[in-house]
């Protein structure tokens, strides 16, 4: 095997931390091809002790017809074709489990855009120069499926150790732009620094404009990464600040750099500051509350826009007579802001409402908790309150709005706040628990099929009449379906008999 020419000294390294269903796959497509490797982020995976839910595998003198054939035989009905004219191959386990093995193959750079590149599988590609085309050298590592021996030919194992991103060849590296946005999400999730070189020339890369060339949905799918698998997402939107890429491509996020914040509420800072440590929180709550998927990126996503109301608002006033920073009206003015970055991206229609609601509304639980306690809301009027914003933010869970609020009130420069209780946010739950506000709450109090006994002829005026119950309701005037059976029967009696069957 022409990998034996390249390995100098042997390590080996372990699996004990993967799925043994993927071992066990892997190891049947070895046993059949026998230059057949684990690579890439498997094998960096398993030396930072993380499970994968896919692994990739690398086969050299095999061409891709007689490769397809022999997966085939192992895997009958499970081999997708992902690129037949390059030979890669996807087998599905089950349980989102899946395999890709696929010949080497070369991509350069023949235009513009995202789809300006060509693409051919070679199976008589050297291994090494293979790795050579990869990403950073932490991607650029294979392992053997059974004995676990280590074919790390630019140092990815040590700069694993070392903390370190490094590129594998600058040379290759430029042909897609994409692999900027994948080593800001690497740097992330890993903890890793970007040694100087692979810094400067990502840097390069963004000021000509190459990343300009990319499509929506595939920075999108870095930003997911970014957000759902950083302990720390703020580390990966510095980077994109320190690169150039904030003030490139995110004006509404570098709108926050030096945005000021009244000291008193914010010790920590600037506009900027104060984002990347809400959606640092944000990552921590996520986690904690064992959210979905796509509720974790409601989450975040929420929590990065937030404040982009601030830098349009935001203005020295007075009050007392004591200078003080004022963002009157900094909720509302996000909401375009969040729309205008979320168009941006590809993230889908759950997570541009969800950012754009909790722009609008992030301040809420602890405006009404204050306002309860200062008097100026009775208990009566509290809970009604909280009822009518779980229909504004409706189809949008409450439990992830107030996630969202939560970090936002954690995300600042006071001492233990990361710790304390989050009062005002534990005084909404209960109340919706209590009060059954996200189950009755949020429905009508009457339906049109209510009013057919009253003898209301079909038509938009059960529409008005249904609106006016629940204008009612807003207004605290009426409460129970009861109250508004009565409403309606007296309303009629005021009514024209044209209303009427």
């Amino acid at each position: 095997m022409r990998y034996n020419t390249f390995v100098k000294s042997v390590v080996r390294i372990s699996f004990e931390n993967q799925d043994p269903r993927l071992l066990e796959a892997a190891r049947l497509i070895s046993k059949r091809i026998p230059s057949a490797m684990l690579v890439g982020g498997f094998v960096r995976d398993a030396l930072l002790g993380i499970t994968s839910k896919d692994a990739d595998m690398e086969t050299y003198d095999i061409t891709a017809a007689e490769l397809e054939a022999a997966l085939e035989k192992l895997f009958p009905k499970k081999v997708e074709t992902v690129g037949r004219s390059f030979g890669v191959y996807k087998i599905a386990l089950g349980d989102g489990l899946d395999v890709d093995v696929a010949i080497p193959r070369t991509e350069s750079k023949t235009g513009p855009g995202h789809k300006g590149f060509a693409v051919e599988g070679n199976p008589e590609l050297d291994p090494k120069e293979a790795a050579r085309r990869r990403d950073f050298t932490i991607n650029a590592m294979s392992a053997h499926p059974k004995t676990g021996v280590l074919f790390d030919p630019f140092g990815g194992r040590e700069d694993l150790q070392n903390h370190l991103l490094r590129i594998v060849d600058p040379s290759t590296f430029v042909d897609d732009p994409l692999r900027v946005y994948r080593g800001i999400q690497f740097a992330a999730r890993f903890d890793l620094k970007i040694d100087r070189a692979t810094l400067e020339l990502m840097r390069l890369m963004v000021g000509r404009g190459e990343i300009d060339e990319l499509s929506k949905e595939r920075i999108s799918d870095e930003i997911k990464k970014l957000l759902l698998k950083s302990a720390r997402p703020s580390v990966g939107f510095e980077l994109m600040r320190t690169l150039g890429l904030i003030r490139r491509s995110y004006p509404e996020l570098h709108a926050l750099i030096d945005t000021i914040q009244e000291p008193e509420w914010h010790p920590e800072g600037d506009v900027w500051t104060h984002t990347m440590m809400v959606i640092d929180q944000a990552a921590r709550i996520v986690k904690r509350e064992k959210f979905s998927d796509e509720e974790s990126l409601q989450v975040l996503v929420g929590a990065l826009c937030h404040d982009l109301g601030k830098p349009s608002t935001t203005h020295l006033g007075e009050k007392d007579g004591v200078p003080r920073i004022r963002s009157l009206g900094h909720e509302e003015a996000g909401e375009k802001p969040a729309e205008e970055l979320l168009n941006r991206w590809a993230l889908g229609a759950s997570i541009q409402f969800a950012a754009m609601t909790c722009a609008k509304e992030h301040l809420k639980p602890s405006m009404l908790a204050r306002q309860l306690a200062a008097g100026t809301l009775t208990e009566e009027q509290y809970i009604n309150t909280i009822r009518k914003l779980l229909k504004r933010i409706s189809p949008l869970n409450w439990r992830v709005y107030l996630a969202v609020s939560e970090a936002d009130s954690r995300g600042r420069g006071f001492p233990g706040v990361e710790i304390a209780p989050y009062a005002h946010g534990l005084l909404f739950a209960q109340t919706v628990h209590d009060h059954h506000l996200d189950e009755e709450g949020i429905q009508p109090l009457l339906y049109g099929r209510d009013l057919i006994p009253f003898g209301v002829k079909p038509g938009p005026e059960i529409g008005k009449i249904l609106a006016d119950v629940e204008h009612q309701r807003d207004e605290n005037t009426i409460r129970t379906r009861e109250d508004a059976l009565e409403y309606v029967r007296t309303l009629l009696k005021r009514l024209p008999n044209p209303f009427r069957k």
